[in-house]
């Protein structure tokens, strides 16, 4: 072995144990937080990890910095073989991967190009990030300059492997595959090839080296933790909650107060974040200038685990002293704050955007269960709110008699008297009591009679869902209600439910089932375009209104129905979208519980949403859900008090149309 080889071999050793050494630390903090099983289901993982990660899927939704992104990962892929056969030639002199034949030539060409296609974006990235920032990169200090670095160490690996390889061909190694290093190897004098071979072949490796061994202290940790971390994201059904087990006697404490009540993947996900600020820039309480920012959640939750988790292994084998006082901190109130929690309207916009699989809105439901259940600490408003909830089984003050008066006089049969029916009418809270939203179950009940649909309703029996309790941290309230349902459910031996409200979909069809209740649940908006289809219902003749549809949260990101509202509009009238629809679409305010809290700070969200959508100039705002209807009907009497835009749910409009 030549003395090059030994003292690269030294190093390289060297910096792999210290790479090592950082590994076993990061996961030994991992293990702070509790067990969950995130193993099963390899396939669906791989198949999510190839679309993700590798397809970099949730990047492209921003075309630009996405493209940018998916060139730099790529090359990273395709230049990681151009590592190997450096570390190669270090500890043996003159190896290379020319025993892969035919295919060794293919695999230079794609090095040179994928390096040259690598500098560019980098070079373009490091422009953007100090002259023309997008606002949710507009950072400063440490996160600026951190970025910075890593683009800089990544320039650095691309410049000195092309050196590297220039300098091999000017020594007169066969590489006329390499199309740019060819052209590069006539820069310096032959003779000294050699020795520029060297200088860029330790400034290659000491970059790629010191790149490696800095990211466990860089916020692009998620170099390494995004492919694991979207590998172990969630299987379950969209945007439902895990529950807590009320019925273990051996638990101390429900939801989360500090980073060892939350799950190993939730601190993983704290590693995760890459502070791409997608998350912040979507969410409906930042852009309206309340305190949360998701993207500060996580750094927050990352930064309690970099504090804490150290100070857990100390105590574990030493005695008082720094360590243990560490212990006494939390954090809620210390790093995260009442204030930040309460702002969030649940709405998984967070969610969608984030490349890596964040999921925020789990963490965040978390931590207000660690307020509620253990402190009894929650806005003011929310007493009242968990009272009728507890007392009448509803949010509102409303006596639970008189769930079911909306139907008085419609000949609607209740499952008590029938026994059973094809589909099950679910009312929901607003649609039983909200004077306004009465008007929307009505106006459907009587569209599934001129169908001739055979269907029943609960009347009393019905009580909450459970949704709003749930995102409010009252999983013990939640849970009492959901039980009392699924028994009453069962009992009938239910199979199909039809809802009008997107959060009754989410709880009677996903969160359900994880208390005995599997239920086919599906939401008008559908269930009208399905008679629509069939030819039970036909309207008559598409009208000249203009009309526009607000996307609900739980209606198209928690359940993905975005078509049938509009092909229901398209037969109607004119359609026109708002700027921000579909899986884009923006929250109208009131999810999560925020519909029975008050908006102290900033911008009203309803009264964002509500600009937005009269800016398209429709004189009807189509929706599909109560607390859209409610917040979406208040933002416009503010707004627009001439009152010419309408808000209606699309059962209102079909069954004017007919």
């Amino acid at each position: 072995m030549t003395l090059n080889a030994l003292l690269f071999a030294l190093v390289f050793v060297a910096a792999l144990a210290f790479f090592a050494r950082n590994a076993v630390r990061l996961i030994g903090y991992l293990r702070i937080g509790k067990k969950e099983d995130r193993f099963a289901g390899a396939g669906p993982r791989l198949r999510r990890v190839l679309t993700v990660a590798f397809g970099q899927s949730k990047l492209l939704r921003e075309p630009f910095a996405g493209l940018l992104h998916l060139l730099i990962f790529w090359g990273f892929v395709v230049l990681l073989s151009a590592v190997l056969e450096s570390v190669g030639e270090g500890l043996f002199p003159g190896f290379s991967f020319s025993f892969l034949g035919p295919l060794y030539p293919p695999l230079l060409f794609l090095v040179d190009l994928f390096g040259a296609l690598v500098i560019i974006s980098v070079v373009v990235s490091i422009v953007r990030r100090l002259f023309a920032p997008p606002a949710r990169l507009r950072v400063t200090g440490h996160a600026k300059w951190d970025a910075i670095l890593i683009l800089s160490l990544i320039l650095i690996v691309m410049l000195t492997m092309f050196g590297q390889n220039a300098e091999r061909i000017a020594t007169g190694v066969p590489g006329d595959a390499r199309f740019i290093a060819v052209q590069l190897s006539g820069l310096f004098p032959r003779e000294s090839a050699h020795a520029w071979f060297l200088a860029f072949f330790w400034g290659h490796m000491v970059a790629v080296l010191g790149f490696l061994n800095y990211l466990p202290y860089s916020k692009h940790l998620h170099v390494l933790t995004s492919i694991p971390n979207v590998y172990f994201s969630s299987l379950a059904a969209k945007g439902a909650l895990a529950p807590i087990n009320l019925a273990d006697e051996t638990l101390t404490k429900y939801g989360a107060t500090d980073i060892e009540d939350l799950t190993w993947k939730q601190l993983l996900n704290g590693f995760t974040c890459t502070e791409c600020g997608r998350c912040t820039s979507v969410c409906p309480a930042n852009a309206t200038g309340k305190l949360l920012n998701p993207k500060k959640i996580m750094v927050d939750l990352r930064a309690r685990t970099m504090e804490k988790a150290p100070a857990v292994a100390s105590a574990a084998s030493a005695s008082g002293g720094d360590a243990s006082a560490l212990l006494g901190h939390q954090l809620l109130d210390n790093f995260i704050t009442e204030q930040e929690l309460w702002a969030c309207t649940t709405c998984m916009a967070c969610v969608q955007e984030c490349p890596v699989m964040i999921e925020h809105v789990d963490t965040i439901v978390d931590l207000r269960r660690g307020l509620v259940l253990n402190e009894s600490r929650f806005p003011d408003e929310l007493k009242t709110t968990f009272a009728n909830l507890e007392r009448n089984f509803t949010p509102w003050g409303f006596g639970h008699a008189a769930r079911a008066d909306w139907a008085e006089g419609m000949d609607i049969p209740r499952l008590a008297d029938t026994g059973k029916a094809d589909l099950l009418f679910w009312v929901g809270c607003a649609g039983s009591y909200d004077a306004r939203y009465r008007k929307v179950t009505q106006a459907f009940a009587r569209l599934m009679q001129k169908a001739g649909v055979n269907f029943a309703i609960l009347g009393a029996e019905e009580k909450c869902n459970g949704d709003a309790p749930r995102r409010m941290g009252n999983e013990y309230l939640a849970q009492s209600l959901i039980t009392e349902n699924v028994a009453t459910l069962n009992r009938y031996g239910v199979k199909k439910i039809v809802v009008t409200c997107p959060h009754c979909m989410q709880s009677l069809g996903k969160e359900y089932r994880q208390f005995g209740g599997e239920y086919e649940v599906v939401h008008h908006t559908t269930f009208i375009q399905e008679l629509l289809d069939s030819g039970k219902l036909n309207i008559p003749s598409r009208g000249a209104a203009t009309m526009t549809f607000h996307d609900p949260c739980y209606l198209g990101r928690y359940n993905d129905v975005y078509d049938a509202p509009r092909d229901i509009l398209d037969s109607l009238g004119t359609r026109v979208e708002i700027k921000r629809n579909r899986d884009r679409s923006f929250c109208c305010g009131a999810g999560g519980g925020r519909m029975w809290m008050e908006e102290k700070e900033g911008k009203r969200v309803n009264v964002e949403r509500t600009e937005e959508a009269l800016a398209t100039g429709a004189g009807v705002i189509g929706t599909g859900c109560p607390f859209c209807m409610t917040m979406l009907t208040d933002g416009v009497k503010e707004k627009d008090p001439s009152g010419a835009t309408a808000v209606k749910d699309i059962a209102e409009l079909v069954l004017e149309s007919l």
